[in-house]
């Protein structure tokens, strides 16, 4: 005697259908990487991101400042300030905008006259990259050099307080 299957009826294989797909959203594997293991997760604050930027920024020969006027003016009166943030001259000039596992960073600066800017951009490039790469584990994906003014030289007499110029007779 033989043994006749039965196919499913057309409710039972959606159902089957619907049971497979379900199985197969719980079993997706976790990505592991550097911020991501078995053990635990990993976030980073994109402020963290920032202050390494801004430091690797700082770090590069022919970087004046950081930021625009506007910005370099509202942190010379925070620092002023006691209590004041000293944050804000770190990652002031600096903008990241992070993923789960990338990053991409913006940075304001000014350029000390003589200064190559092509040089110093890719300077700041490679340096900001290497830095949030190994700090953070992120992969950055791309640094934008803006360069809002370039420094002369004679600029120096104009930036010092009135009480340390000498005065006029």
């Amino acid at each position: 005697m033989s043994q006749s299957v039965v196919p499913p009826t057309g409710e039972e294989r959606q159902k089957q259908q619907q049971q497979a797909a379900k199985q197969a959203d719980q079993v997706q594997p976790k990505v592991i990487d550097a911020l991501h293991t078995d053990h635990g997760d990993t976030t980073i604050a994109e402020t963290v991101v920032a202050k390494i930027a801004g430091i690797a920024t700082r770090e590069v020969p022919g970087v004046y400042a950081m930021g625009n006027a506007a910005r370099r003016a509202i942190s010379n009166v925070q620092q002023r300030i006691p209590g004041g943030s000293s944050a804000g001259s770190v990652t002031g000039g600096v903008g990241v905008e992070k993923g789960e596992s990338e990053a991409a960073i913006e940075v304001s600066v000014i350029v000390e006259y003589g200064a190559s800017i092509v040089t110093v951009s890719e300077q700041i490039r490679e340096n900001v990259i290497r830095a949030v790469e190994h700090g953070t584990g992120l992969q950055v994906v791309s640094v934008d050099v803006n360069v809002s003014d370039v420094h002369l030289p004679d600029e120096d007499a104009e930036d010092m307080p009135a009480a340390t110029t000498p005065a006029l007779r």
